[in-house]
């Protein structure tokens, strides 16, 4: 693979169980070297989407290549490049942590030369690493799936929910581990249904929708064309009342303060109209996080939602 090539391409692709369509004709193409955040609630295909690029499904349809490799007829090359934290990690209980580190270490056919700083990062001792796994509680299953996916040290990182289960300071560790790897133009696809730490991390995101693709947008586009988070506080103390064009925009009282989403595109005429009429003592703007924005694409007709896939 050359180094302008796409890490992962996706062209139409489809996975359908019977009856039922996993995903639909997704396309989608990850740069070598980015950090891409795969958004969307439990159950839009992410996870039918991952299996498919790290050759555990086969495709019903359409085309996958990563690392310019056919992630099925290619597995042999692929797996030595290739990092994968799956969503549900299943682990042999009886082997020890270490046991376990050692066996995928030599299914992934790559010198594990991270394994011993990994595992002091994360906040694995020797003596976590002698028990069995059947004694690991959630977090410390999570913490040895991401030694695993990070130890052979592999040019494409595929991790689907890498944070459930992990305390807050093994968190913060991931994350510098992510900007490192980044640094380093590793190439990460980072799969999520949690919006901050998908914003906090990835320059560009694809957001999907019933095995569908709604959108695939810079975070900072994305967010910058979404509502604004606006803020009044009012002179008097009447308290909530109606706001006219603005009840549209799902306001929230406490008291004489009230906030809402304003689209952008309302932002000054309608905005400036309702403060014209409001006895405002005080008023914040704020730019919306990509939480709001994925609501705000959630919240649309699924027609609104394919016109843009």
């Amino acid at each position: 693979m050359n180094d302008t090539a796409p890490a992962i391409e996706l062209d139409a692709l489809t996975k359908s169980y019977g009856r039922r369509t996993g995903i639909d004709r997704l396309d989608l193409t990850v740069r070598a070297g980015e950090v891409f955040g795969f958004l969307g609630p439990n159950g839009a295909g992410k996870t039918t989407t991952i299996r498919c690029l790290v050759g555990l499904l086969r495709p019903s349809g359409g085309r996958v290549r990563v690392l310019g490799l056919d992630p099925i007829a290619g597995h042999r090359e692929l797996a030595p490049r290739l990092g994968y934290l799956p969503g549900e990690l299943r682990l042999y209980p009886e082997l020890t942590g270490a046991q376990t580190l050692r066996l995928l270490g030599d299914l992934q056919g790559r010198p594990t030369l991270r394994r011993a700083e990994l595992c002091e990062r994360l906040g694995l001792t020797g003596t976590d690493l002698a028990r069995p796994v059947r004694e690991y509680s959630r977090g410390m299953k999570q913490k040895l799936g991401l030694v695993q996916a990070l130890q052979h040290d592999p040019e494409l990182l595929v991790l689907d929910e890498p944070t459930e289960g992990l305390d807050p300071l093994v968190q913060e560790t991931f994350f510098s581990l992510l900007s490192e790897l980044s640094a380093a133009g590793r190439t990460v696809l980072l799969s999520s249904h949690v919006v901050p730490e998908v914003q906090r991390a990835c320059g560009r995101v694809a957001i999907v929708r019933g095995g569908r693709l709604v959108t695939v947008e810079a975070v900072a586009a994305l967010r910058e064309a979404r509502a604004r988070r606006v803020r009044l506080v009012l002179a008097d103390r009447l308290g909530a009342r109606a706001l006219g064009r603005a009840d549209g925009w799902s306001p929230q009282w406490q008291g004489n303060e009230v906030r809402f989403l304003v689209p952008p595109d309302e932002l000054v005429g309608a905005l400036r109209e309702l403060l014209a009429a409001l006895p405002v003592r005080d008023l914040s703007v704020e730019e919306a996080g990509l939480d709001e924005a994925f609501l705000d694409l959630y919240r649309r007709p699924v027609e609104a939602v394919e016109a843009r896939s």
